[in-house]
């Protein structure tokens, strides 16, 4: 809020309402000077007069109505400027035809460009570009017909207006990403007290937990796995305030793996999806996950490919390496492509035995994970030596990834 409230103070607008105000009542003086040097001249000086007696209140009551842009309302605007136009058609009535056509200034005279401002700097650019449209209409009926003066005058007070109310517009684009910049930097700040906290007492706690409870075994050892698997979940949540890690419930005497995970919803859209939060459900505590800091951009199809293709080599790591395995995920960011990198420490796969498992219509290897990385244009690659674990390296191209939507698209 203390951000917030600063770049308020820092304002643009604000000193251009002040000099606004300012304005309105120097060229109000203004005005009268000019009909007090030659009012002998006027067809009907009455008819100034009492214009000017209305022009001069107006001016001095509605000065708190240009103080800022809450209290300077569209109705105001249109009154404000209703006063200058009156003047103007006013103007052929009170003073005589030869002044006019020798090109003698408007009753309300540089007062009006005051009233085109305030639709600048309210409205931006497109509403003082129609004030100036009316203001330039109402000059040329007062003459009666255009001429290089008229043109002159109407150009300019149009030009400086369509310019400040521009210039008004961005002013306010930077604000609002300045105002949204501060409220990141804040979080952040915020985020990073709030993770030197947890370190210090509530991750040391789980991790004590986990190691206590593996040594003592038992009942105890169960209770120091629900520990490690809270342990990362928060590490993940202070990190990056990313998915939460998944749960597993595992038959391994039936040969089969169900995983329920909590995955919160997120927009089905065009733009490219970060491939850490997808991943960083499988993290738990037998599953290190490794990944850059920054976001890793994707194509959506081919973000989700991707991680589906490592909840498959996961999946495997359950089944086939036992109950005690663990598993690393690195993921790397490549200029050329993403590679993601499953590879656990249990007794690896014997030479063959994917050929018979394919063989034998097991095609988990084959279609959840090679399969996957073909349809995004992307390589799946396996190595596994007997006794020293097994290795999945997922790689898809970063331009593969990037037209694997538009693709699906033409193809069907």
């Amino acid at each position: 809020m203390a951000e917030r409230e600063k770049v308020m103070r820092m304002s643009v607008e604000q000193p251009l309402w002040r000099a606004l105000t300012a304005y309105r009542v120097l060229t109000m003086l203004y005005a009268i000077g000019l009909f007090g040097a030659a009012h002998e001249k006027l067809d009907r000086p009455w008819l100034a007069v009492a214009y000017y007696a209305v022009l001069a209140s107006w001016t001095l009551a509605t000065l708190p109505r240009v103080a800022n842009a809450a209290s300077c309302t569209k109705r105001f605007l249109v009154a404000d400027l209703t006063v200058a136009i009156v003047g103007i058609l006013l103007t052929p009535l009170a003073d005589s035809q030869q002044r006019i056509v020798d090109g003698g200034p408007t009753l309300p005279s540089i007062w009006t460009a005051g009233s085109v401002l305030a639709f600048a700097i309210k409205g931006g650019w497109r509403w003082a570009a129609s004030a100036s449209l009316l203001v330039g209409v109402a000059n040329v009926v007062q003459r009666g017909a255009f001429s290089r003066d008229t043109v002159h005058n109407v150009l300019l007070v149009c030009i400086a207006s369509i310019a400040i109310g521009y210039v008004v517009e961005l002013a306010r684009a930077s604000e609002r990403t300045l105002a949204r910049a501060l409220e990141i930097e804040a979080a952040t700040r915020e985020r990073e007290r709030l993770a030197r906290d947890i370190h210090d007492s509530v991750l040391q706690v789980l991790a004590m937990v986990q190691r206590r409870g593996t040594a003592i075994g038992g009942e105890a050892a169960e209770l120091g796995r629900l520990a490690g698997e809270q342990e990362v979940a928060l590490r993940t949540l202070v990190a990056g305030g990313m998915a939460p890690a998944s749960y597993a419930s595992e038959d391994l005497a039936q040969g089969a793996v169900v995983r329920a995970v909590e995955v919160p919803d997120e927009p089905d859209d065009d733009g490219p999806r970060d491939l850490r939060p997808l991943l960083a459900r499988h993290a738990g505590a037998k599953v290190t996950l490794s990944e850059p800091g920054a976001p890793v951009l994707l194509a959506p199809r081919a973000a989700k490919e991707l991680a589906a293709a490592v909840g498959a080599a996961l999946d495997n790591v359950r089944v086939h390496a036992g109950p005690d395995a663990h598993a690393w995920i690195l993921v790397e960011d490549e200029p050329d492509g993403v590679i993601v990198t499953v590879r656990d420490d249990g007794p690896g796969i014997p030479e063959g035995r994917l050929a018979e498992a394919e063989g034998e219509g097991r095609m988990g290897v084959a279609l959840s994970i090679r399969g996957r990385l073909r349809d995004i244009g992307g390589t799946a690659e396996l190595i596994s030596v007997p006794g020293q674990g097994t290795e999945v390296e997922l790689k898809v191209p970063r331009e593969e990834a990037r037209d694997t939507r538009g693709k699906a698209g033409k193809a069907r």
